[in-house]
């Protein structure tokens, strides 16, 4: 019998969608005037992201990560939540020889425990939280040396100029993600998520 979904000559690998179950282990606000989080117990979102978190908006400004604007540029806000592993964590960790990376040092808002190598989750993954927020992935979230230094600084190695530049090397492709809202509502510490990865492709012509 033929196969309709098998891949033709020169034609990409097909991956099929798939649903991963995750719990969130904790979360977590930035005050408007700095990215540094705080813990609390939940999280109130509208369309703009988190009220009062300094990532919130329906716009934002350009800025190193899209050097084809000129910085400063308001373009839409895909960036309304990062989202970080324990696991992961523990890794960039370990290869700064630190004793632990708190997710509120690098400004995340979700810690989503339960969900294999979370960073690798593609554009287009679907978050169905139980409590009725739905979230969607842009990207995964690129280190850079201003969150490293936060980091060097909070858990006090003695060269902070060394740990801002061994954060982003340590952490790539192990930053988390981020997202934004599809569906506003309130994300409660410990509560269950459903995460849907999108049928994925490489595009290689």
């Amino acid at each position: 019998m033929l196969d309709l979904l098998a891949p033709l000559n020169g034609e990409p690998q097909i991956l099929p969608s798939r649903k991963l179950a995750g719990r969130v282990a904790g979360v977590y606000v930035a005050p408007a005037d700095h990215f540094e989080t705080v813990a609390t117990e939940a999280l109130t979102l509208d369309f703009q992201g988190i009220k009062g978190d300094f990532h919130a908006g329906y716009t934002r400004r350009s800025g190193g990560r899209e050097p084809w604007y000129p910085r400063g540029t308001e373009m839409r806000n895909e960036r309304q939540l990062s989202i970080v592993s324990p696991d992961e964590l523990a890794t960039v960790a370990l290869r700064m020889g630190l004793a632990e990376i708190r997710p509120e040092w690098i400004g995340a808002n979700l810690l989503l425990a339960g969900v294999p190598q979370l960073s690798m989750l593609p554009s287009g993954t679907m978050l169905f939280f139980k409590g009725g927020v739905t979230l969607k992935v842009d990207a995964q979230n690129g280190p850079c040396r201003i969150a490293g230094r936060l980091v060097a600084e909070r858990a006090d190695m003695p060269d902070v100029e060394a740990g801002s530049l061994m954060f982003p090397k340590a952490a790539k492709r192990l930053r988390g993600l981020v997202a934004w809202v599809e569906k506003p509502g309130t994300i409660a510490n410990g509560e269950e998520v459903s995460v849907r990865v999108p049928e994925q492709w490489i595009y290689g012509a």
